[in-house]
């Protein structure tokens, strides 16, 4: 095949901003993927659709296109509990699968759909961590995991940016409810975050979180979140997240012994590099070194710096995941997000809210089945959706 043909399943905001891209609808058509196919059980939407893209087949059962012969591979656009669900299916069935974030709700859940992919490694399998294009992220990775500036001591991300009103939540009957989205903040707006500082700092060890529950919103989900974590070196590291400021903040700070990482709005990092390491700085310089190196009149310089700036546009990032993952399957082109690594955002989100519901610290891997039984008081004192 020249291109690949993907079967959107679930039509709403974000499936309906694939469904653009892909026709060419939000710039140029993209050289090596097409739209073959939508689902989605709103009639609505069908005939929406029918109007938009009248020459798109159109299924209200994603198990029918799956089967269709229509499309090569699949992408959940739907609420966060569906997303193991269809991707298991998938690929017991041989249809790659590019799950939206987060992977799932809960730890277990992605935990099998990864045991699943690796049943079927014939069978791509991916996520859409778009930030993950981001060459700025791409280069700090390779930086903090490579050792460049030695062991890291420290990290810290606010991520602020992303107010929501009220009306926000009101949009549909499943968010920001524990049956029915699986939580807030944490598996909604944070997810990406969550990966790369993971991804680019490594995983925590354990967590401890202190999470306000509808926070200047009628809602009673997660929207304020202060989490503290400790890694396998004794490194710490702080995540706060909220969705209640309009005017946002996007801060990631990354201390380590040779130099430290400042990365603002996900758009300019600043990498200082020391002269000497910290810990060299400690054992040989005498206060009197300290004096004169603020003053600026020590020898030599405390670091020297290097800017690295993203000049990607809005949008564009998932279009590279969609053309990643489209040339993964038809060339072999490494992927840029494996499915298999959602579990790790997962697994923080679980242990931060698991955390602020027992009152104390907890370990990674999250305990899955604790979880589970936290979750479910949830969705029973909600009284809107089935337990798990």
């Amino acid at each position: 095949m020249e291109k690949l043909r993907y079967g959107i399943i679930g039509v709403g905001t974000q499936g309906g901003f694939y469904s653009r891209y892909l026709t060419g609808g939000m710039g140029p058509m993209p050289e090596n993927c097409v739209l073959g196919a939508l689902c989605d059980i709103d009639p609505d939407k069908k005939t929406m659709c029918e109007i938009m893209y009248p020459e798109i087949p159109f299924f209200t059962d994603w198990k029918d296109m799956i089967a269709s012969g229509k499309v090569d591979a699949v992408v959940t656009t739907v609420p966060h509990y569906l997303h193991p669900v269809i991707a298991i299916y998938a690929l017991e069935h041989g249809m790659p699968v590019l799950v939206e974030k987060p992977a799932g709700v809960y730890a277990k859940a992605v935990r099998e759909m990864n045991e699943c992919s690796l049943k079927h490694p014939e069978t791509a399998f991916g996520i859409m961590f778009n930030q993950r294009t981001n060459s700025l992220y791409q280069k700090l990775r390779e930086i903090v995991q490579g050792g460049e500036l030695g062991e890291m001591r420290r990290s810290n991300w606010i991520i602020n940016s992303w107010w929501r009103p009220d009306n926000y939540y009101q949009q549909s009957a499943w968010r920001a409810t524990w049956g029915g989205e699986g939580g807030g903040v944490l598996v909604n707006q944070a997810p990406h975050q969550l990966d790369l500082w993971q991804w680019i700092c490594g995983i925590p060890s354990k967590v401890y979180a202190k999470i306000e529950y509808g926070c200047h919103r009628d809602i009673i989900v997660d929207n304020d979140v202060t989490a503290t974590v400790e890694y396998p070196n004794g490194a710490t590291g702080v995540f706060i997240t909220c969705t209640h400021d309009p005017v946002g903040t996007d801060r990631l700070e990354i201390d380590l012994d040779g130099g430290k990482i400042v990365v603002e709005d996900s758009k300019k990092a600043t990498v200082y590099r020391f002269s000497k390491t910290e810990t060299e700085m400690n054992s040989t310089m005498s206060m009197q070194d300290v004096s004169r190196l603020v003053m600026g009149r020590g020898s030599g310089k405390l670091y020297e710096t290097e800017t690295i700036e993203s000049t990607d546009a809005w949008g564009v990032q998932h279009g590279k995941v969609l053309q990643n993952f489209a040339a993964h399957i038809l060339t072999g082109e490494k992927l840029l997000a494996p499915g298999t690594d959602g579990i790790n955002g997962v697994n923080l989100a679980n242990a931060m809210l698991l955390s602020s519901w027992l009152g104390k610290e907890v370990e990674l891997p999250v305990d899955e089945d604790l979880y589970i039984r936290e979750l479910n008081k949830r969705i029973a004192d909600e009284g809107k959706f089935p337990q798990i």
